[in-house]
């Protein structure tokens, strides 16, 4: 009998100008399917990682704003209920209010700045600034030198791969 669970990681994005939109702000799919000019669906492999925004904006301005940073599960491992993403992700970063999800931004372009892609950050760098910007304090600079870091344990096998 084959394994139910879903082997890649499916999420819904919108964008309806103004009101409402869902996209990923960085991360790479390896699948894409446009339902109508306003919706599509991206798929990430396993072990993918990748940023997600949720935007909504009422009579008054905005209502809600989110963003998370996500890895892809496959099959077999737990995984967290998060909207729009099926089955689910792991989720290494969680932002609700616009403060927190722009001050969220601004930690992604500064990784960026260095020439790094966000989704080969540590995700342990994720979960740190994650925790502080929950309690309003600046997360540390990711460097060059704590990703070759990141990459050296990588490579010498010291992370499980899955997990990470």
């Amino acid at each position: 009998m084959p394994d139910p669970t879903p082997t890649a990681t499916t999420v819904e994005l919108i964008w309806l100008e103004g009101r409402f939109q869902r996209w990923v702000r960085f991360g790479r799919s390896v699948n894409e399917i446009v339902h109508d000019r306003r919706r599509r669906a991206v798929t990430f492999a396993p072990g993918a990682v990748f940023g997600l925004i949720h935007w909504e904006a009422g009579e008054y301005g905005t209502t809600l704003s989110r963003l998370w940073v996500l890895r892809a599960v496959g099959p077999g491992e737990p995984f967290d209920q998060v909207p729009f993403v099926n089955p689910g992700a792991e989720v290494l970063l969680d932002l609700k209010t616009w403060v927190k999800v722009r001050a969220g931004l601004k930690a992604i372009d500064a990784i960026e700045a260095l020439g790094v892609h966000p989704e080969r950050v540590c995700p342990d760098h994720w979960r740190h600034v994650g925790g502080r910007i929950a309690v309003a304090q600046p997360p540390s600079l990711y460097t060059r030198a704590r990703h070759r870091a990141w990459l050296s344990r990588k490579r010498l096998g010291l992370v499980d791969e899955d997990a990470a």
